[in-house]
């Protein structure tokens, strides 16, 4: 029992540790909107094509925490992929308009907005006995990042996302006999966001350099939960089902502008400095995959998610102190319910190491019509390859490449700012042409006691 304790109390402590990195490097996602995939390195050597059916270490407990009643014994796993997101922006051009027409805005759009991210993730499962089995888990399930040059030409819009959710997340399964296994888990979500963007100033319509300076920061925390099932009809089949649930979040926080004129400083200050509230929802996640054995060395496998976007239909930042005002911030995001499908497999080269590959279609939960410079995705296409080299019988390192290619996409905002006062509104509009790619580069270390 005592030595039970301590490998629980290690691999708790080696999770807090990632938690805390988690929640400092979680970035750009890798899937639709701002869902992150990285949980599994193992799973991305295979496009995380069996993410809910293929039971390969303890980075189950996220995959299915049915599974972890398929372990042999006890395991930690515990890694990180690091993203290298690329992007290129063509034709980008803005305007500003107080009512006599618009005027262009002068800036660059050197793109590359998002800097390189590592995405950790650390997971312990301890199978009890042949039925009954625990686990725990950090990870980030969801983040964005894109933090634009400073003469950005579209900075009127938006120059700096940050969006970062950090979840722990306690879990247990029970198989009832050698068909079927039920999981569930509890997660407790902490969420962190930021936005800034330069507000065209109304007391120096054309000079650019007096634009106001208006950020907004607010984080949260909330429960969710995960259910989980897998079902074997024969020893070489395992279906694989995964819910994950929505997340309801109220980001309490601040607004603060500076703004270099003065003037509006002078005039109401109580507009540049004030609370902020903004709800958001991330949303629920069905993943259904099957592995099939097809011999002694080689393994199948392929799996569908769908994720329901449409809960992501605004942000929406308020005042809470100032009910009945206008809202500080508004843009519309009109996100759809959107699906990824996946193929992968593996191959046992000889007892020590595992080749892995797979291939991912992912399609945009964004709306042509509000896409933002914020988040300026389309339909993605991901390759996968990996390897596992298992040196003792007691470690596993694993290995994954993945490269992401975007179809090329379009941003056509615009955007009216009224603060009333008295002074113009003003409508500021940016356009461009997007291509993004990803180069993914995980890496995971398993250790059974």
């Amino acid at each position: 029992m005592q030595n039970t304790f301590n490998k629980l109390t290690w691999a708790v402590a080696v999770a807090a540790a990632a938690a805390a990195a988690a929640a400092a490097f979680a970035g750009q996602a890798s899937a639709g909107g701002y869902q992150i995939n990285e949980q599994s390195v193992s799973g991305q050597g295979y496009g995380h094509a069996g993410r809910s059916s293929n039971v390969n270490d303890a980075t189950i407990v996220f995959g299915n925490p049915a599974g972890m009643s398929f372990l042999d014994r006890a395991q930690l796993t515990a890694g990180g992929t690091y993203l290298n997101v690329n992007s290129r922006i063509r034709n980008a051009e803005a305007t500003r308009d107080f009512g006599a027409g618009p005027v262009p805005v002068e800036g660059s759009s050197d793109g590359d907005m998002v800097p390189g991210t590592l995405i950790p993730f650390a997971f312990y499962a301890h199978p009890v006995n042949e039925q009954l089995a625990f686990g725990f888990g950090v990870y980030a399930p969801f983040g964005s990042k894109t933090d634009y040059e400073d003469g950005f030409v579209g900075r009127n819009l938006g120059n700096y996302t940050e969006l970062r959710v950090m979840s722990a997340q306690p879990t247990v399964s029970y198989r009832f006999n050698d068909q079927w296994a039920i999981g569930a888990g509890i997660t407790y979500n902490r969420v962190d966001g930021e936005l800034r963007r330069q507000v065209a100033n109304p007391f120096s319509p054309n000079n650019t350099d007096a634009d106001i300076d208006a950020r907004i920061e607010g984080d949260d925390d909330a429960w969710g939960y995960n259910l989980g099932v897998i079902f074997q009809p024969i020893p070489e089949t395992t279906l694989g089902l995964t819910y994950r649930s929505k997340v309801s979040y109220t980001l309490t926080g601040d607004y603060r502008a500076t703004d270099p004129s003065g003037l509006v400083d002078l005039i109401a200050p109580e507009r540049l400095n004030r609370d902020a509230k903004l709800d958001l929802t991330t949303p629920e996640m069905i993943n259904f995959s099957i592995t099939q054995q097809m011999s002694d060395r080689l393994k199948l496998m392929a799996g569908a998610s769908w994720v329901r976007w449409s809960r992501f239909d605004e942000i929406r930042v308020v005042d809470p102190n100032d009910a009945d005002g206008p809202p500080i911030t508004f843009e519309q995001q009109d996100y759809s319910n959107a699906w990824a499908y996946g193929v992968g497999g593996e191959y046992q080269l000889n007892p020590q190491l595992a080749l892995r590959a797979g291939v991912t279609l992912d399609f945009t939960p964004t709306s042509d019509q509000f896409r933002s410079a914020r988040i300026p995705s389309d339909d993605r296409r991901i390759f996968s390859v990996g390897a596992g080299w298992t040196p003792m019988e007691n470690l596993t390192l694993d290995f994954a490449y993945s490269y992401l290619t975007e179809r090329g996409t379009q941003v056509d905002q615009s955007r009216l700012d009224h603060e009333f006062l008295p002074v113009p509104d003003v409508t500021s509009t940016y356009t461009a042409d997007y291509k993004n790619e990803a180069h993914g580069f995980g890496a995971q270390l398993t250790y059974r006691f």
